[in-house]
């Protein structure tokens, strides 16, 4: 046995697994409430030793926000992009016709996410839950607001105003980061959006769809984002507002915060900073 896994053992041992009722307590003790709107991001490996792995983490967030309340989650899925903006690993160009006219059609049911962790990926699954027809930049929802987060996702608009990210913003909902930083945080995407930078991109995308000519590969623009500086933006966000509420989730760390405030902060600080 290696070093690392004597640690981890010992580690182990002082901490108790993490339950649906533990990780429930610590998130209602960090602030989540009945009938709450939020936007989760999380990792699973971030929060420790989880007793059910995904289902937990899902069934502690459902009895946070009860019957009344609505939880969304990011169900991106990236593979389906152009292939000419790959990079890991890139293709060659002399594929880019193949993979156009012979990658799988997005679907709102099958499609499975990619990078958005398995509790995502389980989520978008779940009885009930919706889920935005953005082929690339999806998100899915369950509860009360779901249709009236996921209904309206523009092709161009992926994460501005269009988005369920712009519809969380005008329901005044929250972001809760479960595990993970500001660099996860989809919502500064939309801060973005609405900033006056300097250099705004916009790239050629496109993805094969059902359309009302039948399947074909449709081209569109998105505005290029980057998350860059968004743990900076995150630390500034905290400091400075002390609108952010941190604490224990598991073995991890959570953040629980309103979207309004986040991206309203984030905005200004983008236009001053980038």
């Amino acid at each position: 046995m290696s070093e690392h896994d004597v640690l981890g053992q010992q580690h182990a041992v002082r901490r108790q697994p993490v339950t649906r009722a533990s990780l429930a307590a610590d998130l209602k003790h960090l602030g989540l409430r009945p009938g709450a709107i939020v936007l989760v991001h999380t990792s699973l490996s971030r929060l420790g030793w989880v007793l059910g792995g995904p289902q937990t983490v899902i069934e502690a967030l459902l009895d946070c926000v009860g019957g009344t309340g609505t939880l969304m989650m990011p169900t991106h899925s990236m593979q389906l992009t152009d292939p000419q903006h790959w990079r890991n690993p890139p293709v060659p160009q002399h594929w880019w016709p193949t993979i156009r006219q012979q990658a799988p059609v997005f679907d709102t049911h099958r499609t499975p996410t990619r990078d958005m962790g398995s509790v995502a990926e389980l989520f978008r699954n779940q009885p009930g839950a919706l889920r935005s027809a953005h082929p690339h930049g999806s998100f899915a929802a369950l509860g009360k607001e779901a249709d009236t987060l996921v209904h309206e996702h523009a092709l161009e608009d992926m994460f501005g105003e269009a988005s369920p990210l712009g519809a969380l913003y005008h329901l005044d909902g929250y972001v809760l980061l479960l595990g993970v930083t500001h660099a996860n945080n989809t919502s500064l995407h939309l801060a973005e959006n609405r900033a006056e930078l300097p250099h705004k991109n916009w790239e050629q995308q496109g993805a094969r769809l059902v359309t009302a000519d039948g399947t074909q590969w449709v081209s569109f623009k998105n505005f290029e984002t980057s998350a860059e500086d968004f743990d900076a933006l995150g630390e500034a966000f905290a400091r400075d507002t002390n609108a952010e509420q941190k604490g224990d989730a598991g073995w991890g760390e959570a953040r629980l915060m309103r979207q309004r405030a986040v991206v309203d902060y984030g905005q200004l600080w983008l236009q001053r900073h980038r």
